[in-house]
């Protein structure tokens, strides 16, 4: 149980580091007129866990804080991955491993 405890803490860990790192990577590129990372990436980092590291992103890079979609869309993610997470935290059996 607790190497899956800290392979889940691990991947949480990991994929907001990737969302806010996408955040920072695209204000960057959005500043020099290059190639950007798409919404649809952006979205995804957050749907798989990174919503947090997304939202930090945006307000430390000042990253698509005028697009309703990423204001409401990023802080719902967050609550229905939130929503999900309790659900399963109190309706799953408890399992020990000798």
């Amino acid at each position: 149980m607790k190497i899956l405890l800290i392979l889940l803490i691990s991947y949480a860990v990991g994929i907001n580091l990737f969302g806010f790192i996408l955040m920072g990577v695209d204000k960057h590129k959005a500043e020099r007129n290059a190639w950007r990372i798409s919404e649809v990436t952006l979205f995804m980092a957050a749907v798989f866990g990174g919503s947090v590291g997304c939202m930090v992103g945006m307000r430390v890079f000042h990253h698509k804080t005028k697009h309703w979609k990423f204001l409401i869309g990023m802080p719902l993610i967050f609550i229905l991955e939130s929503a999900a997470l309790l659900i399963l935290w109190f309706n799953l059996p408890d399992i020990t491993f000798m």
